[in-house]
């Protein structure tokens, strides 16, 4: 037993109600079972109770035994002065104010439910399984399920919010700066996302901004911030770019000493850093204010338009600068846009919607759900328990499920868990 299960217990009423009683058989009637605490203090904040027809408003605080009250030094502690009952599963001790009066004590284990301890148990003793309810998450209605996901979609882009205000503040408010260095990481996938992030945070953005009517001059600063113009390489190319590197490094006192290495191993050469550096210079000189651009889109073609950008003639021959290919347009996928809707865009319309009181939530749920269904390893097992990915809004939110609640064995936080604890 823990004591997540009592706080479960008593903040949704799973127990017999109408028959609670204390220690000393005193009725207890719940008016209002109070506001969660997760934080430190008492469990259960401004509860309202009729105990014995007299009517109490205060605190309540939650145990497994009585003697939890003295083993967690609560008797010295002024935060549970306005504690009005002691809600525990085992009653070993009485606990006294300090003007010695007793504390009320709820015994909950004699007002719950068989039926709904044995679920719990049978729920959370599932430890060698991928998730605790993988069992009966395949018998949960879809209509729970998907409001459930919906409602964590949102959490997501929430958790998303904070990482785009830190690199808000960092920028002074620049939005242009934020969707750059945001940007940047995406196109460097998980092999190389910290590597491009690196590159990004290497510039100041206002260098940029000078230089994006020169796609040339980008292409310099990117692959020299990127150190990859420090070669011997008989090709005009790449002495051009070496030159304007050069230029660029001293006028704006460039330096690069913290950007990490770029990997190529095992990646496709569609996705070598290479070939996604030079499609985000692309971007960014032939794209004037982007941020501004696509802050109001709603609709995904529109995106797509924006973002089907190729690269400069070299590249359409080459991978590597030492290395010619067969040539061909290397153009910015569809599926490859997608992940930077999913990633960046809509995580920084909905971060900057909040900041600036809009509530725009039905476009946005209404693109994400455009966006097909992400495959990686996690949707596609919860697919096979039951098919609930349709969108990328599904498979964001899955990844939410299993990271933040399922390995946490957050059950009774999941709706799903809360609907299959109720049997």
């Amino acid at each position: 037993m823990h004591e997540d299960f009592l706080h479960y217990l008593w903040k949704h009423k799973k127990i017999d109600v109408l028959n609670l009683v204390t220690t000393d058989f005193e009725t207890i009637e719940i008016v209002s079972e109070g506001q969660h605490n997760l934080n430190s203090g008492p469990d259960f904040f401004n509860a309202q109770l009729r105990i014995a027809e007299q009517h109490w408003a205060g605190n309540v605080e939650i145990h497994l035994k009585s003697s939890d009250w003295f083993l967690h030094n609560h008797e010295t502690d002024k935060a549970y002065d306005n504690v009005i009952l002691h809600v525990v599963w085992e009653h070993d001790t009485d606990v006294f104010r300090k003007d010695n009066s007793k504390l009320p004590t709820l015994v909950l284990k004699n007002f719950v439910n068989e039926a709904t301890i044995k679920n719990y148990h049978a729920l959370m003793n599932n430890k060698e399984q991928w998730i605790n309810c993988e069992n009966d998450f395949g018998k949960v209605e879809e209509f729970i399920i998907q409001n459930w996901l919906k409602r964590l979609y949102f959490e997501r882009l929430e958790n998303k919010t904070e990482l785009i205000l830190e690199h808000l503040k960092k920028s002074n408010n620049d939005w242009e700066s934020v969707l750059f260095k945001m940007l940047a990481k995406n196109f460097g996938l998980k092999v190389n996302g910290d590597a491009f992030l690196s590159l990004a945070n290497s510039v100041d953005f206002f260098v940029i901004r000078k230089l994006q009517s020169n796609i040339k001059q980008l292409e310099a600063l990117f692959f020299g911030q990127a150190n990859l113009l420090n070669e011997t390489i008989e090709d005009a190319y790449y002495k051009n770019l070496q030159y304007e590197y050069n230029y660029l490094k001293q006028k704006f006192k460039l330096n690069n000493d913290g950007v990490l290495p770029f990997q190529y191993f095992r990646l496709r050469p569609i996705n070598f850093p290479t070939i996604r550096i030079a499609q985000l210079a692309m971007i960014y000189g032939s794209q004037q204010n982007l941020f501004s651009k696509l802050i109001g889109l709603n609709k995904l073609k529109d995106f797509y338009s924006i973002f089907s950008n190729h690269t400069t003639e070299f590249w359409q021959s080459h991978y590597k600068f030492s290395r010619s290919s067969k040539p061909m347009k290397k153009s910015i996928s569809k599926s490859f846009i997608d992940l930077l809707l999913i990633n960046t865009i809509i995580p920084l319309q909905y971060c900057y919607q909040k900041q600036n009181g809009i509530d725009n939530h039905e476009d946005i749920l209404k693109l994400i759900q455009e966006i097909k269904s992400e495959k990686n390893g996690i949707v596609d097992k919860f697919q096979s328990l039951k098919p609930v990915s349709i969108s990328a809004m599904e498979s964001q939110a899955l990844l939410q499920l299993k990271n933040l609640y399922c390995d946490k064995n957050k059950c009774l936080q999941c709706v799903i868990g809360n609907n299959i604890l109720k049997g």
